[in-house]
């Protein structure tokens, strides 16, 4: 009997993502020449090509950009870098993620209550470092509890978090910062889309013999997704494109799970499922 693929059903690009997309795009035929996004616009490579081949290349610094126009990309930048854009006579199209700026409002509020600042999220993300430049610098980094104790902590202390963390890992440190601290004042500041792509992924790989997970190695969220799979104990392969795709994977398998992260548009997912038919003579569940 030839297995069958099932895509989770909450899978790839998400609101923010396919908006930064789309004022891309429009950019690219509306805004002064040349137009360049201010690093990666979003943590997949495949798209970045995909819009340097439109005509929106990348800039990995001001500096890169001496004319036209600059995107911002969907993970935020700090305050300042805009306010130079600006400065220096760029057109400036903000694709920041919705969400990203509801993590910077609450960053800026806790800030101004006389909270201490504690981002859970990864040090050196591009969101991450958006958020704390919303901090006044007064904001630290963690991504587990253990990160905590190297912190002088105040007696007040306020938490954001990383849109496409886990509850898992805000859960564990809000917990020990309750150990820790006077008062905790928490703002859940996950992403709904990425709970839901969690809970799916997670729900799909309880159940299949293999799951495939379709997205930059460089996003997060992604990672992630890859990491909730390997958990449940099921094999488990991340790839960015379909080209990565073995046969040899999908041996005996009667169900091959799919999902991909909130940066992978639906026409890679859907490459990736016409290859894994092609590769495991399986028919598609989900269609």
């Amino acid at each position: 009997m030839a297995p069958r693929i099932e895509v989770a059903a909450h899978a790839g690009v998400c609101y923010g993502v396919e908006r930064a997309l789309g004022l891309a795009e429009k950019a690219a035929g509306t805004a002064p020449a040349p137009v360049r996004t201010l690093g990666p616009l979003i943590h997949n490579p495949l798209v970045v090509a995909e819009l340097a081949d439109r005509g929106v290349t990348l800039a990995e610094s001001l500096d890169g950009a001496d004319a036209g126009s600059v995107v911002i990309r969907a993970h935020g930048v700090v305050p300042e870098v805009i306010e130079d854009a600006r400065a220096r006579g760029l057109s400036v199209i903000d694709a920041t993620c919705p969400y990203v700026k509801r993590v910077h409002a609450a960053a800026e509020r806790l800030v101004s209550q006389g909270f201490q600042l504690i981002v859970v999220g990864e040090g050196g993300h591009p969101e991450v470092e958006g958020i704390m430049g919303h901090a006044d610098g007064r904001a630290r980094v963690v991504s587990r509890p253990g990160d905590l104790d190297g912190i002088e902590l105040e007696r007040r202390v306020g938490v954001v978090v990383q849109t496409t963390q886990t509850l898992d890992a805000l859960d564990a440190v809000v917990t020990e910062l309750l150990r820790r601290a006077d008062e905790v004042h928490v703002v859940n500041t996950i992403c709904s889309a990425t709970q839901e792509r969690q809970a799916a992924a997670r729900e799909l790989a309880a159940r299949a013999d293999v799951m495939v997970v379709v997205g930059g190695r460089n996003s997060g969220n992604t990672r992630r997704l890859a990491q909730i799979c390997a958990e449940s104990g099921t094999a488990t392969h991340h790839i960015e494109s379909a080209d990565e795709l073995r046969a040899a994977w999908f041996t005996g398998a009667a169900l091959i799970g799919v999902t991909a992260g909130a940066s992978t548009p639906a026409a890679h997912i859907e490459r990736a499922v016409a290859a894994i038919e092609r590769l495991s003579g399986a028919s598609d569940g989900t269609r």
